[in-house]
């Protein structure tokens, strides 16, 4: 049994930029390379394993042939995504349905609960979240008249920030923004507003105003989460959120360390740093923006070097 490294799938997005490359040395397709998916079974890019038994089949290919990799799970569709944004500009605000809505209004896609880990950022840097409507009915009329400035709710962020943002939660990320975003695997999105932005063809993007404010969460609820800290030997664990949908942590390795995981299988991606995986005496090189899985039943397995890794598992 060996981890599973995954080739991620880039996007090209009328807010991205080059941050992908020139921080992770990936081979971007343009100069608006906006989203690295990079541990993604989802249709509209499923990443492709790049090394052992599987290599180059798609990691949505490999669930469903391969179950026993994730111990034989019950979901029909590998239920995570993890991606890594680019926010060179502001993104659109958005909102986001919950599985129940988007089964019926999207085709069976999932609903779409996300978070954000604030890996870098421009000194002053801001984030969309939340908003200030009492009803649906003060929300609908802000939105009809552009009170942007009223309703939408403003949030300094710095480096190392963590935010839990469920579905039915209107955001946006701002520009000079760099996260690492784990959510369901949902590319189910509602634009509320986008800076009455054009496309290249010189068109206005397309709004979805009613299912948007169909979806919202009114009044909006606080979702600031306090993290906990766990420090063992040679590593520092970080817990930001155990939830229905997924558990996300950050390890930050400084040395030689231990794990043992034989109940679930975990999504790794490096966000700095580099390393080593020692698995039944076999090593496995980890860089800045490696993605990999470790499967179900994996068992003990080591880690040394200096880096930092963001964790899920469902």
């Amino acid at each position: 049994m060996q981890p599973l490294f995954l080739h991620p799938v880039f996007k090209e997005r009328i807010w991205g930029g080059t941050t992908l490359q020139t921080e992770f040395g990936y081979d971007i397709p343009s100069n608006y390379t906006g989203e690295c998916w990079a541990i993604s079974a989802h249709p509209n890019g499923p990443s492709l394993i790049k090394n052992g038994p599987y290599e180059g089949m798609g990691l949505d290919e490999l669930w469903n042939k391969h179950p026993e990799l994730f111990g034989n799970p019950k979901e029909k569709v590998f239920p995570l995504l993890t991606k890594i944004l680019d926010a060179n500009q502001d993104l659109s605000v958005q909102v986001h349905p919950d599985d129940t809505y988007a089964q019926v209004h999207e085709n069976g896609e999932l609903g779409k609960t996300e978070c954000w880990y604030i890996i870098d950022c421009k000194e002053d840097a801001y984030i969309i979240f939340g908003h200030n409507a009492k009803t649906k009915e003060e929300l609908r009329k802000q939105i009809e008249d552009g009170k942007w400035e009223e309703l939408l709710r403003k949030v300094k962020i710095k480096p190392g920030d963590f935010f839990y943002v469920p579905s039915g939660t209107i955001h946006a990320l701002c520009e000079g923004t760099l996260v690492l975003e784990t959510q369901q695997s949902s590319d189910s999105t509602y634009r509320v507003y986008d800076y009455n932005r054009r496309d290249a063809a010189g068109n206005l993007r397309e709004l979805h105003l009613e299912k948007a404010i169909d979806v919202t969460t009114v009044p909006y609820q606080d979702q600031l989460s306090v993290p906990s800290v766990e420090k063992c030997k040679n590593v520092t664990i970080t817990t930001y959120v155990n939830s229905g949908f997924f558990s996300v942590y950050k390890w930050d390795v400084n040395g030689k360390t231990s794990f043992s995981f034989d109940d679930c299988y975990l999504l790794l991606s490096v966000i700095k740093g580099e390393g080593r995986l020692l698995h039944n005496g076999e090593k496995y090189d980890l860089k800045k923006g490696s993605h990999l899985i470790i499967p179900f039943g994996f068992g003990s397995f080591e880690l040394e070097g200096n880096c930092e890794l963001i964790v899920s598992h469902t």
